[in-house]
């Protein structure tokens, strides 16, 4: 890639954008009111706006291999404290997408490195729904089973965050989990039970 086409690109975004109102990015600059979190993966295929047909400033992103949720994870973790505490979004959607080389990556033997402890939160996940995705006889089903279970034990992780639960009690914030089928394009909603999961693991994860 010529990286000179980036900024002629970036050249007619602009105008684009002035096209709509001389005052765009006057009033782009005032700053930012999202309703949305969105938590997806770093994947090239999938870009968060463009796919929820969206723009600046409607979404707030964080994005990481595999569309991890992990409590010891500094960056994802002030992410999210910081959208559900002071931009007060009342959404948080964790997005995974089948095809997912992550995923994938985590199902095999091979030593990846760095990679490893990051890749073990996928295997707790096989893990936790062992039996389920053992009876999947097909691999690509497999693999595309275990990215939506992925999605759903990542919202769960969300919910047990105190953010997240006094955002609740205070103002109703939901969580949801999705999944971009890269194949046709779709945003597959999983309908997460947000007040199930909740309910389930507030004897051991409640947090005032």
């Amino acid at each position: 890639m010529e990286l000179d086409r980036v900024f002629e690109n970036n050249k007619t975004w602009i105008t684009k954008k002035l096209e709509a109102g001389d005052d765009y990015f006057e009033q782009l600059g005032k700053g930012q009111n999202p309703e949305l979190l969105y938590i997806g993966c770093s994947d090239s295929r999938v870009t968060a706006e463009d796919l929820m047909g969206l723009g600046p400033g409607e979404v707030f992103v964080h994005r990481n291999i595999a569309n991890m949720v992990i409590s010891i994870d500094l960056n994802v973790m002030s992410v999210v404290n910081y959208a559900v505490d002071h931009l007060k979004v009342n959404h948080i959607v964790v997005c995974g997408h089948y095809a997912c080389g992550g995923v994938k990556a985590a199902m095999q033997s091979a030593d990846l490195g760095i990679l490893n402890p990051w890749l073990r939160n996928i295997r707790d996940v096989y893990r936790i729904h062992r039996d389920e995705l053992n009876a999947i006889e097909d691999e690509d089903k497999k693999y595309d089973r275990l990215v939506e279970l992925n999605v759903k034990e990542q919202c769960v992780n969300l919910i047990k965050t105190a953010a997240v639960q006094k955002a609740y009690r205070e103002r109703g914030i939901k969580v949801h989990g999705w999944v971009f089928d890269v194949h046709t394009g779709k945003l597959i909603d999983l309908k997460i039970d947000f007040e199930g999961y909740l309910k389930n693991i507030m004897e051991i994860y409640h947090l005032d």
